[in-house]
């Protein structure tokens, strides 16, 4: 790394995926959740996890209306606590379908229109009101109907330029770079509809990183989720990783995320964790020093994007 400690505040986020629904895909979550997954004691470990982050010096929280509960959590949260110095963003996309059911058929729904949009920009600042500093399309792709729906594209112009909400976009699948390109260019009468991208990133997927840097020299906010492969690099690491984590006497998950800080387009880093225990593993990765050397072997643990891809979608919801 270029430094000899990472900013947590600048350069980490909490994201909620995992503790605003009972069900989610990530592996190594389940052990760290409370027995029996209720509202309640979801709440009460998502509050918890916001305390010690915040404690830890983190200011950026990301949620969506599609994780369940998470805008609703994250609220309570801030109303309690009275914290004014917390970045907040959020995605709209998908509605969570779950109704918080472990074995539910399908927990949530993708739909790219102008009329989810305002839907679900609604729900959001009905929770959140004016904490939203970040207003996100919701997992992106190259085939989204949002390139071709001028009024769609128009009305989240309209959010920026009108009540002064930036907006972004995250992505996912094999052809991430391609969406982030491509969504990069719209523009409305002359000006960049987007302003930040959250894109998955990991020692395992890092074909979109080129696509990121590129948006980092223009000027764009650049987060990266799925930083530990939805717990593929904690529960199976590979050897590379697994010894210099030894070596490092940090978890994988710690070397895995320093790997995504050390990167020269400076990510902010969306983390995921299920517990204050995983926060607290996973923010070793702001001290973690990881050579020139090791980030290069590191480098050589990259799958093909669409077989990750396929992988990921063979990730059962647990």
């Amino acid at each position: 790394m270029r430094e000899s400690e990472i900013h947590v505040g600048e350069r980490v986020a909490v994201g909620l995926a995992a503790l605003g629904r009972p069900a989610y895909l990530n592996l190594g979550r389940v052990d760290a959740l409370p027995p029996g997954r209720e509202f309640a004691a979801m709440r009460a470990a998502t509050h918890a996890v916001l305390d010690d982050a915040y404690q830890a010096g983190v200011r950026w929280i990301d949620v969506a209306r599609s994780y369940g509960s998470s805008e609703e959590f994250l609220a309570g949260w801030l109303a309690d606590r009275g914290h004014a110095d917390v970045t907040v963003s959020s995605k709209w996309g998908y509605r969570y379908v779950g109704e918080w059911k472990l074995d539910a058929e399908v927990h949530e729904v993708k739909e790219h229109t102008a009329a989810r949009f305002a839907e679900q920009w609604a729900e959001t600042v009905g929770l959140l009101g004016k904490a939203v500093s970040l207003y996100q399309v919701h997992s992106l792709t190259v085939d989204s109907p949002l390139f071709t729906d001028d009024r769609l594209v128009g009305a989240l112009a309209e959010l920026t330029a009108a009540d002064g909400v930036p907006v972004g976009f995250s992505t996912s699948g094999p052809a991430q770079a391609d969406a982030v390109r491509r969504a990069f260019e719209l523009e409305v009468s002359g000006t960049p509809v987007f302003s930040a991208v959250q894109s998955t990133w990991n020692l395992l997927e890092p074909s979109v990183g080129p696509a990121l840097a590129e948006a980092h020299a223009a000027g764009k906010q650049v987060l990266v989720k799925e930083t530990v492969a939805n717990g593929r690099l904690v529960v199976e690491p590979p050897a590379a990783l697994a010894r210099i984590a030894r070596e490092h006497e940090a978890g994988p998950d710690a070397v895995a995320i320093a790997a995504v800080l050390a990167q020269d387009w400076r990510p902010v880093a969306v983390i995921g964790p299920s517990s204050t225990a995983q926060l607290a593993d996973n923010l070793v990765a702001t001290r973690a020093k990881l050579t020139a050397d090791e980030l290069d072997e590191l480098a050589g643990l990259a799958e093909e994007p669409v077989a990750y891809w396929r992988h990921r979608s063979c990730l059962g919801w647990h």
